[in-house]
């Protein structure tokens, strides 16, 4: 993308006197007030501007916007005014739309904000004034101008509009080896992107990536535009593996998600490769494929492991033990799952802690070690009210409750099978004062090996 430096603005003498004049008020005003005000200003103008013109006059009688059209129809800019006056009357029919919506929008018509319509005013004519000579990369870099002058979270749409012209104009040029051209696709991907158009998006990002292809070519920052390409192309991918797969269309996802890793390869990019296989290990396992999935992801630990990166080792191990765990092989699922936990609390990760926890005392859970199941929940819920995350707060607590009743029904259980008066006492005093603390005191809890035998059965 191509940063443009600030521009001088040049401004016809009608629109520099305008310019001196205070805005107009936007309440409304009586009629009698408003003749009154005429009348000072012709004394006024009498008095202090003999020998104006009519038109130099009239620069103070009218409003700014008036003045900025009435100079562009004088300079002969007509379709710069037909583009001004349908901006304009979009953005009075937005503002009052959303001024329904929400007493609380403030934003001002566009004929009160005056450098706004100077920065329109300058580019609209310069674009036109070259397009009448051919010249299109200038229309292009004035149009591009704009976008970026509008290019806030209010001014969106005006962006948008200047981003499509743009891209019209981009078709047009013919000796730069397709860069205006290029980047127009980029900006264009970007619009349907944000519009969540995810198809039309991912056209735009393909012809980009197909333009950049073998090229040189950087940003300001001096960052490749293969590589901008690469990196819209799997973002947008990625969004629509995700649902394809909230749909059930695994093989579509999974299709895609092996392009995007293609790509990745051929950007000479291994964090990028890593995160596109990430993803498509993932969709295999969504399909059900754990023996493909699983050599996926051990490729994306393998990259992980070179490149140093402790967070993404961390996701993949997480990754690989969801294989493992829909395997049946939990022995090796907390292997792995011990790690994540160790990777995570060293990098102060705590949301993946918490994860990584939960999934531990699932699995503990499952397998009847009560013990070991309520030591991971527990320490979900610490690292929680470290996070002061209510919602999830609520869930590691229900987590850990359930645990702490399985350990309490294993101790209820081995003083009943025992029949004896002695265990009979200890239930009958434990039912009296309902302590959980005092039950686990009274008999020493079993063992984790031994918790599997006691196991419920639901």
């Amino acid at each position: 993308m191509t940063t443009l430096p600030p521009i001088l603005m040049t401004r016809p003498k009608l629109i520099d006197l305008a310019r001196q004049k205070l805005p107009c008020s936007s309440r409304l005003i009586p009629s009698a007030q408003l003749i009154k005000e005429k009348e000072d200003i012709d004394h006024y103008v009498e008095v202090n501007f003999k020998g104006l013109s009519k038109e130099e006059v009239a620069a103070y009688r009218n409003s700014y916007k008036k003045n900025i059209c009435v100079d562009m129809l004088r300079e002969g800019y007509h379709e710069s005014f037909t583009e001004l006056f349908a901006l304009m009357e979009q953005w009075e029919t937005l503002r009052v739309a959303a001024r329904r919506r929400s007493i609380f929008w403030t934003q001002k018509p566009l004929e009160d904000q005056l450098d706004k319509l100077d920065y329109l005013y300058h580019h609209l004519t310069r674009a036109e004034a070259a397009e009448r000579k051919g010249h299109f990369e200038e229309v292009y870099n004035n149009l591009y101008a704009l976008a970026c002058f509008f290019d806030n979270a209010e001014d969106k749409w005006v962006r948008n509009h200047f981003y499509e012209r743009c891209f019209q104009i981009a078709q047009l040029i013919k000796f730069d080896g397709g860069r205006k051209e290029a980047e127009a696709h980029a900006h264009m991907g970007l619009l349907y992107e944000e519009d969540g158009q995810l198809l039309e998006a991912a056209e735009h990002y393909e012809a980009f990536h197909q333009l950049t292809q073998g090229r040189i070519w950087k940003d300001e920052t001096e960052r490749f535009l293969n590589m901008w390409a690469c990196e819209s192309l799997l973002r947008t991918y990625r969004l629509l593996s995700d649902k394809m797969l909230e749909n059930k269309e695994y093989k579509q996802a999974i299709k895609i998600l092996i392009k995007a890793s293609e790509i990745a390869k051929e950007a000479n990019n291994k964090k990028m490769e890593g995160e596109a296989l990430y993803y498509l290990g993932l969709a295999h396992l969504a399909a059900e494929e754990q023996n493909i999935a699983m050599t996926v992801l051990k490729a994306y630990s393998k990259i992980s492991t070179d490149l140093q990166d402790d967070l993404s080792l961390g996701r993949a191990y997480e990754a690989i033990a969801k294989v493992l765990q829909s395997q049946g092989q939990m022995t090796e699922a907390i292997q792995y799952l011990k790690k994540v936990v160790n990777i995570t609390k060293s990098n102060f990760q705590n949301i993946d802690v918490v994860k990584a926890s939960t999934m531990l005392g699932d699995i503990y859970n499952e397998k009847g070690r009560y013990n070991k199941a309520s030591e991971y929940f527990q320490q979900a819920f610490d690292t929680t009210v470290e996070l002061m995350n209510l919602p999830l707060l609520d869930e590691t607590k229900v987590h850990y409750g359930i645990a702490k009743a399985h350990q309490m029904m294993l101790t209820m259980n081995n003083y009943i099978e025992s029949a004896d008066l002695t265990s009979l006492n200890h239930l009958l005093a434990w039912k009296e004062q309902r302590g959980d603390g005092d039950l686990e005191q009274v008999l020493p809890q079993l063992p984790d090996e031994d918790c599997e035998s006691l196991k419920p059965q639901f």
